[in-house]
């Protein structure tokens, strides 16, 4: 069974791009437009990576993250944040996730990256 990945941004066009490049690398993808629907989704998919925007409209990165590190059946799901500018600094003091990577700097790149690290130390 592939591993599945959740991927949250109010962004098409990062939402298109992040799902596209974990699609080709073997991953079951679903998406969400902000942290409510990705929660209402998560009734359904147990994801094993989470891939969030920080800002969005009705639920935020930071309060999608707060749900999901406060629940148990979701607390270990690793968490990577993708911020734009705007919201780098609030990326950089997020520490609830395992990686942080920039929307505008080569997604394809941070995002071979980030699995990379993940899951690395997931198997650990």
């Amino acid at each position: 069974m592939p591993p599945v990945a959740l991927v949250v941004d109010d962004s098409m066009l990062v939402r298109h791009t992040v799902c596209r490049f974990l699609e080709e690398r073997g991953y079951e993808v679903e998406s969400a437009t902000n942290g409510a629907e990705a929660l209402q989704m998560m009734s359904c998919v147990r994801p094993d990576l989470i891939i969030t925007d920080m800002i969005m409209p009705r639920m935020t990165g930071p309060e999608l993250i707060t749900a999901l590190k406060s629940n148990p059946t979701t607390a270990a799901i690793p968490i990577v944040v993708i911020a734009g500018r705007g919201a780098a600094k609030d990326a950089r003091l997020e520490t609830r996730d395992d990686y942080v990577i920039f929307k505008d700097i080569d997604i394809d790149s941070q995002l071979q990256k980030a699995l990379a690290k993940v899951f690395a130390s997931s198997a650990c």
